[in-house]
């Protein structure tokens, strides 16, 4: 008899982590997600890198990497993951601009304007 362990869940996945062409893949999807006026593809480039950064438990079918102002952060979260701060309001594109949670702990971004 065997026994198969659920599947876990992985919430946060650091982008230097990914292979080469995946990094890779990853800024190519998300600069079109950035920029598309269709919701039905920005829908669609969100399942795309939901499912090869392998991050599980999105609430609202989002992600986002660290834009953290004060290091480099290669987070890939949830957007609407607790704990986030805004460092910059979108304008003139799609994704926010958000602190991981890690990030907003050790040294927050001033409100974003």
């Amino acid at each position: 008899m065997s026994v198969i362990s659920p599947a876990r869940n992985t919430h946060t996945v650091d982008y230097d982590q990914l292979p080469t062409a995946q990094q890779n893949l990853f800024d190519q999807l998300m600069a079109q997600a950035d920029n598309t006026a269709s919701a039905t593809e920005y829908e669609a480039l969100m399942a795309a890198l939901i499912a090869i950064t392998g991050i599980t438990g999105v609430r609202h079918n989002e992600i986002l990497k660290c834009a953290c102002p004060s290091c480099y952060c290669a987070q890939i979260f949830d957007a609407d993951a607790p704990g986030l701060r805004t460092v910059e309001e979108p304008q003139g594109y799609n994704l926010g601009r958000l602190q991981c949670p890690s990030c907003t702990s050790d040294h927050p971004a001033p409100d974003a304007d």
